[in-house]
């Protein structure tokens, strides 16, 4: 009982927090938004026993990625009032984009029958020597290994994304030109101007 008034207060939080997120003007509001969603999601997690995914959903998206994400934010410094001046342009293909991630759920949940679960069972206890480590180990490192190896690729591709918007060419931005400093020539170093000699007053 206790257990599910627990699920059904951190899912509250959870379900709130998402639509903080996508609410949110301000861009910073909206990353602590979703550090909050990440917290409440390893709750949930501990109470389906998988602790290492509560521990490293809070260790790894909550300590390294959301710092990535404010530290990308507050580097990129985005105009706000551009961005809400162009928003309604392009609402129409927000609005195309979610019922088309809708009607696809809908229709995965739909052709297999349902989600695969049975609410009315709950979790079976796990034995005394069982470790959702090793088991979430062999699995993705046995069955999963590609499909892993292509998500760190496409983190590290969007690690050098993020580091190359933040070096775009902006007004008073001062950066070195090697290639002309290179050729630069001996005359070009030194200019020897002659003024006319003056007395003072």
């Amino acid at each position: 009982m206790l257990i599910e008034a627990l699920f059904y207060v951190f899912a509250a939080i959870l379900v709130a927090a998402s639509l903080a997120v996508i609410t949110a003007r301000n861009p910073v509001y909206s990353a602590l938004a979703l550090v909050m969603c990440f917290v409440t999601s390893a709750a949930i997690w501990l109470l389906l026993e998988a602790e290492f995914l509560a521990v490293v959903l809070v260790l790894v998206y909550v300590g390294a990625v959301m710092v990535l994400f404010l530290f990308v934010i507050m580097m990129l410094d985005i105009n706000l009032a551009e961005l809400r001046q162009g928003f309604t342009r392009f609402a129409w293909l927000g609005w195309l984009t979610a019922l088309a991630v809708i009607v696809e759920i809908v229709g995965v949940v739909w052709a297999r029958g349902g989600l695969g679960i049975d609410a009315s069972r709950g979790a079976l206890p796990a034995p005394a020597g069982y470790s959702n480590t090793l088991e979430l180990g062999r699995v993705l490192y046995t069955r999963y290994a590609y499909p892993l190896e292509l998500a760190a690729m496409l983190l590290l591709v969007a690690i050098v994304a993020a580091i190359a918007l933040t070096m775009r060419q902006r007004a008073g931005l001062k950066y070195q030109d090697v290639s002309r400093q290179v050729a630069v020539r001996r005359e070009q170093r030194l200019r020897i101007v002659k003024m006319d000699a003056e007395k003072r007053p």
